[in-house]
């Protein structure tokens, strides 16, 4: 175990490495720069465009060096927690994301914490009490769920609060609390709009957990080792939970990969449309003006949460499932 947990360490070193190429190239790829776009800005307006000042900026940031060296700058930087320097905003990276990410970070950890405990227990339940009534409800959930595409649903949402409330569920907190320092009344308007954006960004990832873990119950619950179990005369519940249903978890296990980026990207399309300052709409203006540093320093993110997360739920998952044998494919 300790021999698979060293190689799987060792093997995201050259992962993060390549990712990191693949994702400079990727930004590069367009043709220009965000100085170029900035110009053809200013000459659309008809203001004057200083090339001096051009050249500077130029040299200053190093976009007038080859690619490589560009590259190498670039994740040097990173690996001294420097992010770069935003063109767009005129800040550095590291506060430009400030306030977004921690307020990302709290919506999707309250999202995943939805996802987890609404789809664990409905779907226990409807595993242990199939063809039931209520599983039968909760499938119907299930399938609205997985049908409804989020963004319909913020608008629903958005289109009856303002209807027939008459209040505004846009934004995570009270208009006041936007640009000011954190305190106990900002974390109070943040709590009071939550729900919703949590609502709407964990109901597709609650109705396909459902499904699955509902799934991968049944599959186990009909297996050879249960039915000699009921036969011993185990107890229901024990033997429930110390064998099927912790065999099962491993989608809960397996999501860790994908979960962990999703604390950065969050949900883009209904952070625009509900008008959440998360990160994903920051994300998105950075692809679009080729502010390379920002976006890369977000890509880069997301790709090592994603790294570690897919790191963390293997070694889980050999913890977890005894069937699970490291390296036997190897001996065979």
């Amino acid at each position: 175990m300790f021999r698979y947990f060293v190689q799987r360490l060792l093997v995201m070193v050259p992962t993060l490495i390549v990712i990191s190429i693949a994702i400079f190239v990727i930004i590069q790829a367009p043709p220009g720069d965000f100085l170029e776009s900035y110009i053809s800005e200013l000459q659309s307006q008809g203001e004057a465009v200083d090339p001096a000042k051009i050249e500077f900026l130029r040299r200053t940031y190093g976009l007038d060096l080859p690619l490589y060296m560009q590259y190498l700058k670039w994740a040097g930087g990173l690996l001294q927690g420097n992010l770069g320097y935003s063109f767009e905003h005129s800040l550095p990276v590291n506060e430009v994301v400030g306030d977004r990410l921690s307020l990302t970070v709290v919506v999707s950890l309250a999202s995943i914490l939805f996802v987890w405990v609404v789809s664990f227990p409905i779907a226990v339940y409807s595993a242990v009490r199939q063809y039931s009534i209520g599983d039968y409800f909760f499938t119907f959930l299930g399938y609205i769920g997985l049908a409804t595409p989020s963004f319909l649903f913020a608008l629903i949402l958005l289109y009856f609060a303002k209807e027939y409330f008459d209040i505004s569920i846009g934004g995570l907190m009270e208009p006041q609390y936007m640009d000011a320092p954190w305190s106990w009344a900002k974390f109070q308007s943040i709590l009071s709009h939550l729900w919703i954006p949590v609502l709407v960004i964990g109901l597709p990832g609650t109705a396909g957990m459902i499904r699955r873990l509902r799934a991968n119950l049944l599959d186990e619950l009909n297996k050879q080792y249960v039915v000699t179990g009921r036969a011993k005369g185990l107890p229901p519940g024990r033997l429930l939970v110390k064998y099927p249903l912790r065999v099962s978890l491993n989608p809960f296990i397996a999501d860790i990969g994908s979960l962990l980026p999703e604390l950065i990207s969050g949900s883009v399309i209904v952070s625009v449309v509900m008008s959440l300052p998360l990160t994903g709409p920051m994300l998105l203006d950075a692809l679009r003006s080729q502010d390379m540093y920002l976006a890369g320093s977000f890509l880069m993110f997301m790709a090592f949460l994603t790294v570690l997360g897919v790191f963390i739920s293997d070694i889980l998952l050999a913890l977890l499932d005894p069937r699970i044998r490291l390296g036997a494919g190897a001996t065979k």
